[in-house]
């Protein structure tokens, strides 16, 4: 062999293999819009149990703060020596206080209430459907010659 074609070759080789690490997959690049996962926030302490009646079948939940719960919304309690409670909301309030269907557990005066807030997904608007009209011909009235 030549020594020039030797240099020739490693030249070459040398190319070859620099190239193949600066190549882009066959696949595009997607841009940074992938699905992210919504981001759900922590419990947010919503208020105080401040009334059970003797029926323990609803309680009157004192508020820290504006109340905005929908009605239907699930809230949770927690209490000393690991009590909890699920309350489903009645949708009724009056000042600072809101009432609250006992679903399942056991609650105290005093336990604290929670809200698991969860994002609305954002809705995307519909595209209007356009009436399809079929290609209809008029009929004519047409006298046909036999």
């Amino acid at each position: 062999m030549k020594p020039g074609s030797l240099l020739l070759q490693a030249l070459i080789l040398g190319l070859v293999l620099s190239s193949c690490g600066t190549t882009k997959s066959s696949k595009p690049e997607k841009p940074d819009m992938e699905k992210k996962p919504a981001v759900v926030e922590g419990p947010k302490l919503v208020g105080r149990i401040a009334t059970i009646p003797a029926d323990k079948r609803f309680v009157l939940i004192q508020s820290y703060g504006k109340w905005e719960m929908e009605a239907g919304a699930i809230l949770t309690t927690r209490g000393p020596e690991e009590r909890s409670a699920n309350l489903r909301v009645t949708g009724e309030k009056l000042g600072e206080f809101a009432a609250a269907d006992l679903q399942s557990g056991a609650v105290e005066k005093g336990d604290a209430v929670y809200s698991q807030h969860t994002p609305k997904p954002v809705a995307t608007p519909a595209t209007p459907e356009l009436p399809q009209h079929q290609n209809e011909t008029p009929s004519e009235n047409v006298q046909k010659n036999n």
